[in-house]
């Protein structure tokens, strides 16, 4: 399906071809601002149990430069997505585009699974900004929010119903131990991105922390929080709530705040290790708010 471009079907009714320079310019933006999210979700560390530019973590079939050329294969994806929304494509044209970067992400990486994830959920979110744009509304984080569950909310709800036999790790974690993932949040307008990353974010750097520690704290707030899917995989229930029980007691002793906390995120990065623990969820989403961050700043 590469070779065939989704968007050169849509025209969105009663509004101009979003084609001109400065949509063009638009999009060319938010690629930059949602590689630069991952990448940055990327090197954070300490991070349990996930990859980064220090240590592969819980993983023995990735490394950072895993990552990196599958970022470099995404780029023409947020931007065609972006696009999408600014076109108001229907949900089944977005979802081709997710098919279709998947397929890239894979030849990119040897058939890893690096960022399915997040070309879900950062993909929708580049979707909802687009139609922001060409609506003419201001970026904030309700707004984007507001729009993709006006736009995607029903066909996501729809998506997020696991029919057959399950095609990923993900999936089989749904079904197995009834563990809300990707699409669930996706149906919701992604609650965890708006509700709990971002504002933890916001309240470390308004405390006056470094966009370093922001990040810590707001991919701590989101592994105590979610039901993550890639946790349910790897470790099951004991595995969930050990990465709970652990993010929460972060959490309570003040964050990044703590004058220990480098040394107790760091001592439950091997904790994680030791347990094969990875939370791909929470850092997927962790990008996500890392995007919606960025791009709703002045």
């Amino acid at each position: 399906m590469d070779d065939l471009n989704p968007l050169q079907t849509v025209r969105a009714p009663g509004r101009p071809e979003q084609g001109d320079a400065s949509g063009r310019a638009f999009c060319q933006r938010i690629v930059r601002v949602a590689v630069r999210s991952l990448y940055a979700e990327l090197v954070l560390y300490p991070k349990p149990g996930l990859v980064s530019k220090i240590d592969n973590g819980s993983h023995t079939d990735m490394t950072a430069a895993t990552f990196v050329r599958s970022l470099f294969a995404l780029r023409r994806y947020f931007a065609d997505i972006t696009r999408a929304g600014m076109l108001d494509a229907p949900f089944h044209v977005l979802k081709q585009l997710g098919i279709d970067a998947e397929a890239r992400m894979l030849r990119a990486t040897g058939g890893i699974n690096t960022h399915r994830g997040a070309i879900f959920c950062l993909g929708m979110l580049c979707a909802a900004i687009g139609r922001c744009r060409a609506h003419g509304d201001a970026l904030t984080p309700a707004r984007i929010g507001e729009l993709l569950r006006a736009c995607w909310g029903q066909a996501l709800g729809a998506h997020s119903v696991v029919n057959g036999e399950p095609v990923s790790h993900g999936a089989r974690a749904v079904l197995r131990y009834a563990a809300s993932g990707a699409r669930e949040e996706g149906a919701l307008g992604f609650p965890s991105v708006f509700d709990v990353g971002l504002p933890a974010l916001h309240r470390a750097l308004a405390a006056g922390r470094g966009m370093r520690e922001a990040r810590i704290d707001a991919l701590f707030a989101l592994m105590a929080h979610i039901s993550d899917t890639n946790v349910y995989h790897r470790g099951g229930v004991e595995g969930a709530l050990t990465v709970r029980r652990q993010a929460r007691a972060f959490i309570a002793r003040g964050g990044t705040a703590a004058p220990d906390w480098e040394a107790r995120a760091l001592a439950s990065h091997r904790s994680f290790v030791a347990a094969r623990l990875s939370p791909g969820g929470a850092a997927d989403l962790l990008g996500a708010v890392c995007l919606v961050h960025a791009v709703t700043t002045r």
